[in-house]
């Protein structure tokens, strides 16, 4: 049998007694689960389990189409609430130029003015291998320029042949 989405309603409900509210909000305490079908035929509404777990599951007189409207208004509206930042990468080498750098830092400060995540790669090639300092160096020169705006999530680390760091918006 395929699940359904939502509260079970009216029929679906497995309970044999459940505590019920009508429809204005108040109330009527445990009654049978056929009393409950029988009042929100009655008041042209639906019987919805609100809480399922409860002893006895807890049912609503209301109506169902009205309900699913107003629990999916009020994901969307929590969803567009939400912070979604993005993961910025900054490609440095470990002899870079100083016009370069600037740049990459302009840029680097956009990104946390968005809100967004920087990382920043200091790749090695050939021989530079050899003279890692200077990419520690210059990694400790770009953490101490962004102290103000951003604050270091994972320290400088090798990876291979690159250095990797993550800087997060303060």
């Amino acid at each position: 049998m395929p699940t359904k989405e939502g509260p079970r309603s009216n029929d679906d409900i497995e309970a044999t007694e459940v505590q019920l509210i009508a429809e204005d909000g108040d109330n009527l305490g445990t009654v049978s689960l056929e009393d409950a079908l029988e009042r929100a035929v009655e008041a042209g509404l639906d019987l919805v389990e609100i809480s399922p777990h409860a002893k006895p599951p807890v049912c609503k007189i209301l109506d169902l189409g009205k309900f699913k409207y107003q629990s999916q208004k009020k994901a969307a509206e929590a969803r567009k609430k939400q912070k979604t930042f993005d993961v910025k990468e900054i490609k440095m080498r470990p002899n870079i130029d100083t016009h370069d750098y600037d740049v990459k830092m302009r840029n680097m400060r956009k990104f946390f003015e968005h809100g967004d995540k920087v990382k920043v790669t200091l790749r090695f090639r050939g021989r530079e291998m050899a003279h890692q300092e200077l990419g520690v160096k210059l990694l400790d020169r770009v953490k101490g320029e962004t102290e103000a705006i951003a604050k270091v999530e994972s320290q400088p680390k090798l990876e291979g042949r690159q250095m990797v760091m993550v800087l997060a918006p303060r």
